[in-house]
Protein backbone atom coordinates (compact mmCIF):
# COMPACT_ATOMS: atom_id res chain seq x y z
CA UNK A 1 0.00 0.00 0.00
CA UNK A 2 1.51 3.38 -0.82
CA UNK A 3 2.10 5.72 1.62
CA UNK A 4 1.68 8.70 -0.53
CA UNK A 5 -1.68 7.16 -1.58
CA UNK A 6 -3.18 7.75 2.47
CA UNK A 7 -1.87 10.84 3.09
CA UNK A 8 -3.84 11.68 -0.39
CA UNK A 9 -7.15 9.59 0.75
CA UNK A 10 -6.24 11.76 4.70
CA UNK A 11 -6.20 15.39 3.29
CA UNK A 12 -9.69 14.57 0.29
CA UNK A 13 -11.15 13.40 3.47
CA UNK A 14 -9.92 16.97 5.08
CA UNK A 15 -10.93 19.45 2.16
CA UNK A 16 -13.64 17.28 0.38
CA UNK A 17 -11.87 17.89 -3.04
CA UNK A 18 -9.43 15.77 -5.21
CA UNK A 19 -7.93 19.25 -6.61
CA UNK A 20 -7.70 20.96 -3.20
CA UNK A 21 -5.84 17.70 -1.41
CA UNK A 22 -3.55 17.21 -4.97
CA UNK A 23 -2.57 21.01 -4.57
CA UNK A 24 -1.43 20.74 -0.73
CA UNK A 25 0.95 17.66 -1.89
CA UNK A 26 2.04 18.68 -5.06
CA UNK A 27 0.43 17.01 -7.41
CA UNK A 28 -1.97 17.89 -10.62
CA UNK A 29 -5.71 17.14 -9.73
CA UNK A 30 -5.50 13.81 -12.69
CA UNK A 31 -2.75 11.94 -10.71
CA UNK A 32 -4.66 12.19 -7.71
CA UNK A 33 -7.92 10.64 -8.81
CA UNK A 34 -5.39 8.20 -10.35
CA UNK A 35 -3.75 7.45 -6.89
CA UNK A 36 -7.06 7.58 -5.39
CA UNK A 37 -8.45 5.12 -7.81
CA UNK A 38 -5.24 2.75 -7.65
CA UNK A 39 -5.87 2.48 -3.26
CA UNK A 40 -9.51 1.72 -4.00
CA UNK A 41 -8.16 -0.85 -6.56
CA UNK A 42 -5.67 -2.25 -3.97
CA UNK A 43 -8.26 -2.13 -1.29
CA UNK A 44 -11.01 -3.68 -3.24
CA UNK A 45 -13.72 -1.08 -2.01
CA UNK A 46 -14.81 2.36 -3.17
CA UNK A 47 -13.58 5.34 -0.34
CA UNK A 48 -15.47 8.36 -1.68
CA UNK A 49 -17.99 9.28 -3.49
CA UNK A 50 -17.51 11.61 -6.75
CA UNK A 51 -19.78 14.30 -8.01
CA UNK A 52 -19.38 17.65 -9.78
CA UNK A 53 -19.88 19.33 -6.74
CA UNK A 54 -17.84 17.53 -4.15
CA UNK A 55 -16.53 14.73 -2.24
CA UNK A 56 -17.93 12.53 0.59
CA UNK A 57 -16.29 9.65 2.08
CA UNK A 58 -18.34 5.90 1.78
CA UNK A 59 -19.01 4.12 4.65
CA UNK A 60 -16.36 1.94 4.00
CA UNK A 61 -14.06 5.14 3.74
CA UNK A 62 -15.09 6.57 7.17
CA UNK A 63 -14.37 3.11 8.30
CA UNK A 64 -11.23 3.10 7.01
CA UNK A 65 -10.08 6.97 7.45
CA UNK A 66 -8.97 6.36 11.12
CA UNK A 67 -6.71 3.26 9.85
CA UNK A 68 -5.10 5.18 7.58
CA UNK A 69 -4.16 8.02 9.93
CA UNK A 70 -2.94 5.72 12.42
CA UNK A 71 -0.85 4.00 9.81
CA UNK A 72 0.46 7.74 8.98
CA UNK A 73 1.02 9.00 12.35
CA UNK A 74 3.35 5.79 13.55
CA UNK A 75 5.38 6.38 10.40
CA UNK A 76 6.03 10.01 12.01
CA UNK A 77 6.95 8.78 14.93
CA UNK A 78 9.18 5.92 13.75
CA UNK A 79 10.69 8.81 12.07
CA UNK A 80 11.46 10.63 14.40
CA UNK A 81 12.85 8.36 17.00
CA UNK A 82 15.68 7.63 14.42
CA UNK A 83 15.82 11.34 14.33
CA UNK A 84 14.02 11.70 10.90
CA UNK A 85 12.29 15.21 10.98
CA UNK A 86 12.17 15.25 14.73
CA UNK A 87 12.43 19.34 14.75
CA UNK A 88 10.86 19.71 11.32
CA UNK A 89 7.62 17.96 11.55
CA UNK A 90 5.79 17.90 8.49
CA UNK A 91 2.11 17.85 7.09
CA UNK A 92 -1.87 18.96 8.58
CA UNK A 93 -2.44 19.19 12.34
CA UNK A 94 -6.17 19.04 12.86
CA UNK A 95 -7.36 21.25 15.59
CA UNK A 96 -10.62 21.60 17.37
CA UNK A 97 -10.75 24.14 20.47
CA UNK A 98 -13.60 26.34 21.87
CA UNK A 99 -14.72 29.38 19.17
CA UNK A 100 -14.33 32.34 21.56
CA UNK A 101 -10.65 30.90 22.82
CA UNK A 102 -9.21 30.08 19.58
CA UNK A 103 -10.13 33.14 18.08
CA UNK A 104 -8.55 35.53 21.46
CA UNK A 105 -5.56 33.30 21.73
CA UNK A 106 -4.67 30.34 19.65
CA UNK A 107 -4.61 32.45 16.26
CA UNK A 108 -2.70 34.91 17.64
CA UNK A 109 0.01 32.39 18.58
CA UNK A 110 0.44 30.47 15.35
CA UNK A 111 2.82 32.97 13.47
CA UNK A 112 5.49 32.40 16.03
CA UNK A 113 4.62 28.50 15.80
CA UNK A 114 4.41 28.01 11.83
CA UNK A 115 7.43 30.33 12.02
CA UNK A 116 9.15 27.55 13.94
CA UNK A 117 8.16 24.84 12.05
CA UNK A 118 7.23 25.94 7.98
CA UNK A 119 6.43 22.41 6.63
CA UNK A 120 3.68 22.16 9.17
CA UNK A 121 -0.10 23.32 7.65
CA UNK A 122 -3.18 23.72 10.66
CA UNK A 123 -6.16 23.14 10.27
CA UNK A 124 -8.49 24.59 12.98
CA UNK A 125 -11.91 23.85 13.42
CA UNK A 126 -13.43 26.25 16.37
CA UNK A 127 -16.54 25.28 17.74
CA UNK A 128 -18.30 25.83 21.16
CA UNK A 129 -20.14 22.58 20.70
CA UNK A 130 -17.72 19.66 22.23
CA UNK A 131 -16.69 17.65 18.53
CA UNK A 132 -15.92 14.55 18.72
CA UNK A 133 -12.09 14.08 18.45
CA UNK A 134 -11.75 10.55 17.44
CA UNK A 135 -14.75 10.66 14.79
CA UNK A 136 -13.50 13.86 13.83
CA UNK A 137 -10.65 12.55 12.75
CA UNK A 138 -8.53 15.18 14.97
CA UNK A 139 -5.27 15.16 16.40
CA UNK A 140 -5.32 17.68 19.29
CA UNK A 141 -8.61 19.28 21.14
CA UNK A 142 -8.07 22.23 23.73
CA UNK A 143 -11.12 22.11 26.28
CA UNK A 144 -11.76 23.71 29.17
CA UNK A 145 -14.15 20.76 30.65
CA UNK A 146 -13.49 18.31 32.57
CA UNK A 147 -12.12 15.11 30.79
CA UNK A 148 -14.66 12.41 31.09
CA UNK A 149 -13.59 10.14 28.57
CA UNK A 150 -11.45 7.47 28.92
CA UNK A 151 -9.91 6.64 25.98
CA UNK A 152 -8.21 10.60 25.92
CA UNK A 153 -5.21 11.42 27.26
CA UNK A 154 -5.42 14.96 28.84
CA UNK A 155 -2.50 17.33 29.81
CA UNK A 156 -2.89 21.01 31.65
CA UNK A 157 -2.04 24.00 29.96
CA UNK A 158 -3.69 26.31 32.17
CA UNK A 159 -6.14 27.67 34.90
CA UNK A 160 -9.42 28.50 33.46
CA UNK A 161 -10.29 31.39 35.96
CA UNK A 162 -13.74 32.85 36.16
CA UNK A 163 -15.51 35.60 38.01
CA UNK A 164 -18.89 37.23 38.01
CA UNK A 165 -18.92 40.70 36.05
CA UNK A 166 -21.08 43.83 35.23
CA UNK A 167 -21.20 46.59 33.23
CA UNK A 168 -20.71 50.50 35.23
CA UNK A 169 -24.11 51.36 33.02
CA UNK A 170 -25.98 48.21 34.78
CA UNK A 171 -24.36 48.83 38.35
CA UNK A 172 -25.23 52.07 37.97
CA UNK A 173 -29.07 51.42 37.01
CA UNK A 174 -29.67 48.51 39.29
CA UNK A 175 -26.90 48.84 41.81
CA UNK A 176 -24.11 45.95 42.63
CA UNK A 177 -25.20 43.19 44.45
CA UNK A 178 -23.65 42.94 47.92
CA UNK A 179 -24.10 39.00 48.53
CA UNK A 180 -24.95 35.91 46.47
CA UNK A 181 -28.18 36.43 47.82
CA UNK A 182 -29.16 39.26 46.23
CA UNK A 183 -28.24 37.74 42.89
CA UNK A 184 -32.39 37.17 42.49
CA UNK A 185 -32.95 40.72 42.03
CA UNK A 186 -30.58 40.75 38.93
CA UNK A 187 -30.66 39.79 35.36
CA UNK A 188 -28.20 37.67 33.93
CA UNK A 189 -26.51 37.18 30.73
CA UNK A 190 -25.30 33.20 30.43
CA UNK A 191 -23.36 31.07 28.43
CA UNK A 192 -25.37 27.77 27.16
CA UNK A 193 -24.81 25.25 30.05
CA UNK A 194 -23.82 27.84 32.91
CA UNK A 195 -26.83 28.86 34.15
CA UNK A 196 -26.31 27.40 37.76
CA UNK A 197 -23.45 29.50 39.62
CA UNK A 198 -21.75 27.49 42.44
CA UNK A 199 -20.15 29.85 45.17
CA UNK A 200 -17.76 28.97 48.19
CA UNK A 201 -19.24 30.40 51.45
CA UNK A 202 -18.53 29.77 54.95
CA UNK A 203 -21.84 27.36 55.00
CA UNK A 204 -20.62 25.48 52.19
CA UNK A 205 -20.98 25.67 48.35
CA UNK A 206 -24.15 27.21 47.57
CA UNK A 207 -26.01 27.14 44.16
CA UNK A 208 -27.74 30.23 43.01
CA UNK A 209 -29.74 30.57 39.56
CA UNK A 210 -30.07 34.10 38.84
CA UNK A 211 -33.08 35.23 36.17
CA UNK A 212 -31.89 33.93 32.85
CA UNK A 213 -32.51 37.51 31.12
CA UNK A 214 -30.53 36.18 27.82
CA UNK A 215 -28.46 32.99 26.92
CA UNK A 216 -25.92 32.45 24.51
CA UNK A 217 -23.99 29.68 22.95
CA UNK A 218 -20.65 32.09 22.34
CA UNK A 219 -18.11 33.48 25.06
CA UNK A 220 -17.51 36.68 23.36
CA UNK A 221 -21.28 36.99 22.58
CA UNK A 222 -22.06 36.84 26.38
CA UNK A 223 -19.39 38.97 27.05
CA UNK A 224 -20.43 41.69 24.84
CA UNK A 225 -23.42 41.77 25.54
CA UNK A 226 -22.43 41.88 29.02
CA UNK A 227 -20.48 45.53 28.35
CA UNK A 228 -24.01 46.40 26.89
CA UNK A 229 -25.86 46.61 29.94
CA UNK A 230 -27.84 43.75 29.83
CA UNK A 231 -27.31 42.42 33.05
CA UNK A 232 -24.64 40.35 35.36
CA UNK A 233 -22.62 37.23 33.42
CA UNK A 234 -20.07 34.42 34.66
CA UNK A 235 -17.42 35.04 32.25
CA UNK A 236 -13.73 33.68 31.88
CA UNK A 237 -10.42 36.19 32.86
CA UNK A 238 -9.15 34.42 29.50
CA UNK A 239 -12.29 36.01 27.67
CA UNK A 240 -12.92 39.24 29.46
CA UNK A 241 -9.31 40.59 30.63
CA UNK A 242 -8.98 43.41 28.36
CA UNK A 243 -12.71 45.03 29.40
CA UNK A 244 -11.95 43.76 32.97
CA UNK A 245 -8.82 46.07 33.11
CA UNK A 246 -10.44 49.02 31.05
CA UNK A 247 -13.12 49.36 32.97
CA UNK A 248 -15.55 48.47 31.17
CA UNK A 249 -16.36 45.32 33.05
CA UNK A 250 -16.51 45.39 36.92
CA UNK A 251 -15.89 42.64 38.99
CA UNK A 252 -18.51 41.95 41.60
CA UNK A 253 -18.73 39.57 44.59
CA UNK A 254 -15.50 39.73 44.42
CA UNK A 255 -15.06 38.28 48.38
CA UNK A 256 -17.27 35.36 47.89
CA UNK A 257 -15.74 33.21 44.86
CA UNK A 258 -17.09 30.94 42.66
CA UNK A 259 -17.03 27.31 43.78
CA UNK A 260 -15.64 25.71 41.14
CA UNK A 261 -12.36 26.83 38.81
CA UNK A 262 -12.17 25.11 35.79
CA UNK A 263 -9.09 24.22 33.68
CA UNK A 264 -7.88 24.64 30.02
CA UNK A 265 -6.57 20.93 28.74
CA UNK A 266 -5.07 20.02 25.29
CA UNK A 267 -6.54 16.60 24.70
CA UNK A 268 -5.40 13.58 22.76
CA UNK A 269 -6.98 10.21 21.72
CA UNK A 270 -4.76 7.67 23.84
CA UNK A 271 -5.55 4.82 21.08
CA UNK A 272 -2.74 6.91 18.82
CA UNK A 273 1.05 7.40 19.05
CA UNK A 274 1.75 10.49 19.78
CA UNK A 275 3.40 11.91 16.58
CA UNK A 276 5.91 14.71 16.92
CA UNK A 277 3.29 17.38 15.43
CA UNK A 278 1.00 16.95 18.24
CA UNK A 279 3.66 16.80 21.34
CA UNK A 280 5.15 20.09 19.92
CA UNK A 281 1.90 21.95 19.65
CA UNK A 282 1.05 21.06 23.10
CA UNK A 283 4.48 22.03 24.49
CA UNK A 284 4.18 25.47 22.77
CA UNK A 285 1.22 25.79 24.27
CA UNK A 286 2.12 24.90 27.45
CA UNK A 287 5.51 27.27 27.44
CA UNK A 288 3.05 30.27 26.24
CA UNK A 289 0.51 29.56 29.07
CA UNK A 290 2.27 28.45 31.86
CA UNK A 291 2.15 29.92 35.19
CA UNK A 292 0.06 32.79 35.43
CA UNK A 293 -1.17 33.06 32.06
CA UNK A 294 -0.52 36.35 30.63
CA UNK A 295 -4.68 37.19 30.28
CA UNK A 296 -4.50 36.77 34.32
CA UNK A 297 -0.80 38.72 34.64
CA UNK A 298 -3.18 41.67 32.61
CA UNK A 299 -5.15 42.04 35.55
CA UNK A 300 -2.81 42.00 38.05
CA UNK A 301 -0.54 44.89 36.33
Amino acid sequence: MNIDHLKLFARIANTHNISVAGRELNISPAVASAHINKLEETLGVRLIHRTTRKVSLTDEGKVFLPHAEEVLTSIEVAQAAVGVGADTPQGTLRVTAPASFGRMHLVPAMDEFLSRYPDLNIDFRFSDSILDVVEGGFDVAIRNAELKDSNLHARKLAEDKRVIAASPDYIKKYGEPSSIHELKNHAAVNLTGLEAWEFKTPQGVVGIKPKNRLRMDNGEAVRDACIAGNGLTLTATWCSYPYLKDGRLIQVLKDTPLASQSALWAVYPSNRLLAPKVRLFIDFLIERFKGTPYWDKALLD
